[in-house]
């Protein structure tokens, strides 16, 4: 990669690896643990992120990829960072119904009640009240009557 630019103070965009870094957010997004583990120990950041601020957890965990969000998160990536909309992995991972990574997550540490909507919003909206019992104490819904 180049410098940063004089005007800017913005790295310059190298397509090629603008390119590479799309090829390892698709590997994200479709569970392909051994590669993407392979690029973030040759040094790619765990914690790299999209136009969007999708990070390769967030991606791995919204699609289901319980390996892969366990290898990401064996290698530092934060479970707590969210996107440019303020969506956590963990809410993602609520939404999706994907159970497993849930528990992968707040075993690494993601905060339920981060996020907009946070991952107990999320839970609550859909009635998951196996998943709010997992995030402790006060996310519960009281039952009527």
């Amino acid at each position: 990669m180049t410098g940063p630019l004089p005007e800017s103070h913005e790295p310059a965009h190298d397509p090629e690896v603008l390119q590479l870094a799309a090829k390892i957010f698709q590997l994200a997004r479709n569970g392909d643990t051994d590669t993407v583990a392979a690029y973030v120990d040759s040094g790619v950041p765990p914690n790299l992120s999209n136009d969007k601020g999708d990070t390769l957890v967030m991606l791995a965990a919204y699609h289901g990829h319980a390996a892969t969000v366990r290898a990401l998160l064996e290698r530092g990536a934060d479970p707590r960072r969210g996107n440019d909309r303020g969506q956590t992995p963990l809410a993602g991972a609520v939404f999706k119904g994907e159970d497993e990574v849930v528990k992968l997550l707040l075993a690494g540490g993601a905060d339920p009640a981060a996020g907009q909507p946070s991952a107990v919003d999320t839970a609550r909206m859909f009635g998951k009240h196996d998943l709010l019992r997992l995030f402790g104490p006060g996310t519960q819904v009281p039952r009527p009557g």
